[in-house]
């Protein structure tokens, strides 16, 4: 790129601005392949701040390298800084420069980078953390938080540490070390402003899912309503499932809503009488609508209808990789009218599952895509891992249509299953338990809980709004939304 058009993006600090806030997830780059691919990807998924750190190789590949993540941070408007090399921060012009307890003089480093270029200092404790601030830092790391394979622990401060010293420094806080997306939420509830992380989104085979995962958490920071799903999905007239449940469920639990629509069906409580699709290009000027304006955080899918609809959500989901894909592979009606056809289930497997973050098929589903038989929890394991097989970064399957002891839910996230039993209610009235369940997991995932967190919290809240159900037509009625939200959320 042009060396004038590079400067017209690099991102310019204003260390006067005390609005001006380092937050988000903090970026430091490995010595490993295909760097500046996987750091591309991940900034794409929602990185806020990129720290150059190279210990190995001559001088001349690290500028080479360097200029490139340089201008990856230029083009994304983030800080590219560089880690304990004063002269490499000011050879490669960059936004900061971080040092380390023992590598180099504050003093002198702020004279040399000037007023316009951010410093950061690692430490400890809170002697430290305090020295750091005095000496001009913008910002301060501060751990270790958990064990890390990056490193030798010496100091293990912990949440419990930050939280100590949290009001007592009035600069922004990144925590350092051992974080990942199961512990992430720990560190921010203490203060952390940004968490720092490598292996976590570095070595993931998906760096851009990785690094979108752990920044949504800082969502748990924002006030009610937090976070926004977007959900395309089918209509339904009767209101107890589709675009209609998800939307419910997602305002009910505190949540921003918005839809796009694929296909009107004529059903109510006892089954579909009609189905109208929605043209694949007016899928796609809703889709281009909602997210030229609209925020989203998590994209959920319901009833996709047919290829050509699901071709492109994939390419808008492919375009956009800080939104996560919640997919409910919505195939077959409560009352047994089928909602997908046979080329679209084919391109499901294989343009969507391989960017699906989680898909949540019920038994039938999961039997259908793996096309294995499904009879207990063995079986679910084992249709667990073919599904994940095809790409789809966690699977969850649901267990109510096994129909004999706790209805168990079983998630398989690539290395360990977890288990959610959960009371079996013997009701009639289950209409649109999988988009309520699939919408309320997008939803507190939306509001900054681990995903862990977020599919137990969705399952107390569908176990209730089964419970609570009220009879509503002659069929097969809807579950209730407001009581198991009133019930959930007090």
């Amino acid at each position: 790129m042009d060396r004038r058009k590079s400067d017209h993006l690099r991102l310019v600090v204003d260390r006067s601005d005390d609005a001006f806030r380092l937050n988000g997830l903090y970026l430091v780059t490995d010595e490993g392949e295909q760097l500046v691919e996987r750091v591309r990807r991940a900034i794409a998924g929602g990185v806020s701040a990129l720290q150059f750190r190279r210990k190995t190789g001559e001088r001349a590949e690290r500028l080479s390298l360097g200029r490139e993540l340089r201008e990856l941070c230029a083009q994304a408007c983030i800080p590219f800084i560089v880690n304990d090399d004063l002269s490499l921060a000011l050879e490669l012009d960059a936004d900061g420069l971080h040092l380390g307890q023992d590598d180099g003089d504050p003093a002198e480093a702020r004279r040399q980078l000037g007023s316009h270029r951010l410093l950061g200092i690692s430490t400890h404790d809170l002697d430290e953390a305090l020295a750091a601030q005095a000496a001009g830092a913008d910002y301060i790391g501060f751990g270790a938080m958990f064990p890390t394979r990056s490193k030798e622990i010496r100091h293990l401060a912990g949440p419990e540490g930050l939280a100590a010293i949290r009001d007592q420094i009035k600069i922004p806080l990144v925590a350092i070390g051992g974080i990942t997306r199961n512990n992430v939420a720990r560190v921010i509830d203490s203060g952390a402003d940004a968490v720092a992380v490598i292996s976590a989104v570095l070595e993931n085979r998906d760096p851009a899912a990785a690094a979108a995962e752990l920044a949504l958490q800082f969502n748990r920071k924002n006030p009610f309503p937090r976070g926004a799903v977007l959900t395309v999905a089918g209509s339904d007239s009767g209101g107890g499932a589709g675009i209609q449940a998800d939307l419910k469920t997602i305002t009910l639990l505190g949540s921003y809503g918005s839809s796009v629509i694929t296909a009107l069906t004529a059903q109510n409580t006892r089954g579909v009488s009609g189905i109208h699709p929605v043209p694949p290009e007016f899928v796609a000027e809703q889709l281009d609508a909602v997210l030229a304006d609209i925020p989203v955080d998590l994209v959920k899918t319901g009833m996709l209808f047919s290829a050509p609809i699901i071709d492109i959500l994939a390419q808008r989901l492919e375009e956009q990789r800080r939104l996560l894909p919640i997919v409910d592979p919505v195939m077959v009606a409560k009352g047994g009218a089928s909602l997908i056809d046979r080329d679209a289930v084919t391109c499901l497997k294989h343009r969507l599952l391989p960017l699906a973050y989680l898909i949540t098929p019920n038994i039938p589903e999961a039997e259908r895509l793996s096309g294995l038989d499904i009879s207990d929890e063995e079986g679910m394991q084992q249709a667990a891992r073919a599904i994940h097989r095809m790409g789809a970064r966690n699977v969850l399957i649901k267990g109510g249509h096994l129909g004999e002891g706790s209805a168990v839910d079983i998630l398989f996230d690539g290395s360990a299953f977890i288990r959610y039993p959960g009371q079996r209610v013997h009701t009639r009235n289950t209409h649109g338990t999988g988009c309520t369940m699939a919408s309320a997991i997008a939803t507190f995932l939306a509001q900054g809980e681990p995903l862990q967190v977020a599919i137990s919290r969705a399952k107390e809240f569908i176990t209730a709004a089964i419970r609570l159900a009220q009879p509503l037509g002659k069929g097969h009625g809807p579950v209730n939304h407001y009581l198991a939200a009133r019930e959930t959320r007090d």
